[in-house]
């Protein structure tokens, strides 16, 4: 009979133990890959945000830079206003390669969620901005054309929630005002998905802010010329200057730094499992002395205990490592959402990434520590001797 077939029916004798001891390595796989995938999955998101949003460099009022970012970036309001004349300002600059001007604004909706909530619309010039979002492909329509004022393009889920379709009419909440749906974005993954678009002078009429934005988006020629570029932009007068690559920098960081301590938890997990992989066969061998030592006596070598032993425990590891990665896999989408509840600003798109190389190398690592763990049992095992093992009930 082969060796592992022996490790395997000697892991059967004890299955509530052997049950509990895969349940505890399942669990500490299961944490180190949510924590790799979520880092894997959160940086891709993040970039994917920022690149689609079509500019490098964004202008805003005096105010906090991050969180005017992070505004924009989910399609929040409460920005601060600032002179419209800036625009005509960052145009003159020669490293500009494309530049748009925005304007936010939010009212209050009664009808949306339980206590009401916020309707955000973003104001946008239809000649500049679709430039600089080349990515955005329509359901149906296309953008409004400026012919009139009173026309939205509407993000993909923005129109599954107002049910709208092209033609249909919306009632901006609080107000007498409604806007023709002209166009449907198709599905992007960003925080256009939620956004409601409007021509910028509607904003800027119909709610009293005439020559006032909220943002201009920058698009360089040379984005090796960024901080040079930016620090021009520092000298003009009562803005602030957000270089969305150093944003995602430190955002970046925040989470590296929650990061370490949930991968501290994980590395504690990670050595219970192992104590407990330890324990469960020290154990199987204490209880097998006299076997082991009758073994011995028959003529197995001490190599032959010591691969069993060793075997026993690379089985327990690796079953826990497969259980783990498909726990993890399964509950990803739980996972995510948890994550979302947790963080300030998650990007769109998928946070917790799981692929089959990411899975292999958690597996591979889980064994590895199966075979670290299984060296002083197994050689606990092969240094009986037979006699003292026939003498004796146990050790």
């Amino acid at each position: 009979m082969k060796i592992y077939q022996i490790a395997y029916k000697n892991l059967l004798r004890k299955k509530t133990r052997t049950l509990l001891t895969i349940l505890g390595i399942s669990l500490s796989s299961w944490v180190l890959v949510s924590l790799l995938g979520f880092n894997k999955g959160y940086e891709k998101s993040l970039s994917r945000d920022i690149d689609q949003l079509g500019f490098q460099v964004l202008l805003t009022a005096k105010g906090c830079p991050y969180e005017a970012a992070t505004l924009m970036l989910k399609g929040g309001t409460g920005l601060k206003y600032m002179d419209e004349a800036v625009l005509k300002q960052v145009e003159s600059y020669p490293e500009v390669k494309k530049v748009t001007a925005m304007i936010m604004h939010g009212v209050f909706d009664p009808n949306k969620g339980q206590s009401g909530g916020v309707s955000a619309y973003l104001g946008i010039d239809p000649k500049t901005y679709p430039n600089l979002k080349q990515y955005v492909k329509f359901k149906q329509g296309a953008w409004f054309t400026g012919a009139t004022l009173n026309e939205a393009v509407l993000g993909y889920e923005a129109a599954e929630l107002e049910q709208r379709e092209i033609g249909d009419l919306i009632l901006v909440p609080g107000t007498n005002l409604e806007l023709k749906v002209v166009g449907i974005l198709q599905r992007t993954g960003s925080q256009d998905d939620g956004t409601i678009f409007v021509p910028k002078q509607f904003i800027q009429e119909k709610f009293g802010l005439k020559g006032k934005i909220t943002g201009i988006g920058i698009q360089v020629k040379q984005k090796d010329n960024i901080t040079k570029f930016e620090d021009k932009l520092y000298k003009l007068p009562d803005v602030q200057v957000v270089s969305l690559a150093q944003v995602k920098e430190t955002i970046m960081n925040l989470v590296a730094t929650a990061r370490v301590l949930v991968l501290s938890i994980a590395v504690i997990a990670i050595l219970i499992a192992m104590l407990g992989v330890v324990n469960t066969i020290l154990m199987s061998v204490f209880e097998r002395f006299q076997e082991i030592g009758i073994l011995k006596s028959m003529g197995a070598m001490p190599l032959d205990i010591f691969k069993m032993i060793w075997t026993e425990t690379i089985i327990l590891c690796s079953i826990g490592g497969v259980v783990g990665n498909l726990l993890a896999l399964g509950l990803s989408i739980v996972t995510d959402t948890l994550i979302r509840q947790i963080l300030p600003y998650t990007p769109s798109g998928r946070l917790v990434v799981i692929d089959a190389q990411l899975s292999l190398t958690t597996l591979v690592i889980i064994i590895c520590i199966g075979i670290i763990s299984g060296i002083y049992p197994a050689w606990k095992a092969a240094t009986i001797r037979p006699l003292e093992s026939m003498r004796s009930e146990g050790a």
